[in-house]
């Protein structure tokens, strides 16, 4: 134990007091807010010096008396498509709609033209314009007040809530609970590809060195990669940390310089503002902040940590494995596809099976499975899991670290020494089946 200690302690320090470290751990953090200020900038003045595109109107049948809108200014033009045509070439408008005589009940043959490809926005704000005159020219000629169309309209807003079996009643909001787990599993993929890939061009270029040998010889493969991954993951969580702390930081002061603030602040002004101008009781904003208050938040993020530690412990192991046996990140290429396969498939399912469905088969099984857990697990956790399902997929997950990591390190042994060899899945198993 204390040789792995040892080892812990080397990976952390050699990693954290390199300049690369510091750059890195300094300049990311930059990148976001100098972004952010960026398109805030740019977003700003493009709105101060914003004018709307304008359209020249051909209505053959006077169908359409059409009002300039919050994205467009019309101008009706009274001739000849022809006519029309030529004097929108020689303008700098934005484009000619042609409405020719129609049957309001099969509007065929309105045509755009354009001298740009038009975005799909633009023309279905324009294709929107003209479905509702349309459907104003039909309800008076079927004399349909609006009003009672107005009347019909019915809007059901179905609360939901979770009945324990002791009976105790919790407010819950799927739409919240599917962002939880969308953006933790989104998270989860992202990191434990960017870190795992970090602990294999780590070990590639410690296999470059003759100080690994002398390791090797006097530290059993299991405590040198069990050492090694754990102390990779600590400067990966320390990272992470302090991304997190300079991105939030530097983030908001630049909010802040553009009289912005951040979305969690502006949303709690806005329900501040609300509270202060409902004089007795509205239903509707206490359900709303009945359900924030019963979110565990302290229960998602413990299990969030646990997943994403354990993940990246996994496949950290894996990608290690894959370092030791390659001389170069492009002969690395051919053993990612089937390591990442398992990280592809809970991914793919996180949007196909387990949000739509976080209780299926699938969605129990996928967050079950050590590979397939940490991302399965963050996208079914919000939505409550049984405990003995989520105590299952804990053992399994550092079930299946101590597996890979004991696969590893009988791979690295032998790995970590050889140099210019060509490398398979034969040779693989071939240093893995070797005693010693």
């Amino acid at each position: 134990m204390n040789k792995t200690w040892l080892i812990i302690q080397r990976e952390f320090l050699n990693r954290v007091q390199k300049k690369s470290f510091l750059v890195a751990t300094i300049l990311i953090p930059l990148i976001f807010p100098v972004i952010m200020a960026v398109l805030i900038y740019v977003a700003k003045v493009q709105k101060e010096n914003a004018r709307k595109p304008v359209v020249h109107l051909v209505d053959e049948g006077n169908y359409l008396n059409i009002n300039d809108t919050s994205r467009f200014i019309f101008k009706k033009f009274n001739g000849s498509i022809e006519d029309a045509k030529r004097a929108f070439s020689e303008s700098d408008d934005f484009g000619l709609l042609h409405v020719p005589q129609i049957n309001v009940f099969n509007p065929a043959g309105v045509t755009l033209y354009t001298k740009v490809n038009p975005g799909p926005g633009e023309v279905s704000d324009l294709e929107s314009k003209i479905e509702n005159k349309i459907k104003d020219i039909k309800m008076l000629r079927f004399k349909i007040d609006q009003k009672i169309l107005d009347s019909l309209k019915t809007s059901v807003d179905i609360r939901s809530v979770t009945l324990s079996e002791s009976g105790q009643e919790k407010a819950s909001d799927t739409k919240v609970l599917f962002a939880i787990g969308m953006v933790g599993g989104i998270m989860i993929y992202i990191f434990i590809f960017v870190y795992g890939a970090q602990i294999m061009q780590g070990v590639i270029e410690e296999k470059m060195s003759k100080i690994v040998e002398v390791i090797v010889s006097s530290v059993r493969p299991f405590q040198l990669m069990t050492g090694k991954i754990i102390g990779l993951a600590s400067v990966g969580i320390l990272q992470f940390l302090i991304w997190i702390v300079l991105i939030s930081t530097l983030s908001s002061l630049v909010l802040g310089y553009f009289g912005m603030s951040a979305p969690q602040m502006e949303m709690m002004n806005q329900a501040n503002e609300q509270m202060a101008n409902v004089p007795e009781y509205d239903p509707q904003l206490m359900s709303i902040m009945e359900t924030v208050n019963q979110i565990p938040f302290t229960y998602i993020i413990f299990n969030f940590l646990f997943f994403f530690l354990g993940g990246y412990l996994l496949y950290g192991a894996l990608f290690a494995a894959v370092g030791s046996a390659v001389d170069s990140p492009a002969e690395a290429q051919q053993f990612m596809f089937p390591i990442t396969i398992p990280m592809l498939i809970s991914y793919f399912a996180l949007f196909t099976f387990i949000l739509d469905d976080p209780h299926g088969p699938i969605s129990v099984w996928l967050s079950i499975i050590p590979f397939t857990s940490p991302i399965a697990m963050m996208g079914r956790i919000g939505f409550g899991v049984p405990a003995w399902q989520l105590a299952l997929s804990m053992v399994s997950l550092i079930g299946g670290f101590i597996l890979t990591t004991w696969i590893a390190g009988r791979i690295y042994r032998v790995g970590i020494l050889m140099h210019g060899t060509k490398v398979n899945y034969k040779v693989l198993a071939k240093w893995f089946m070797m005693k010693g």
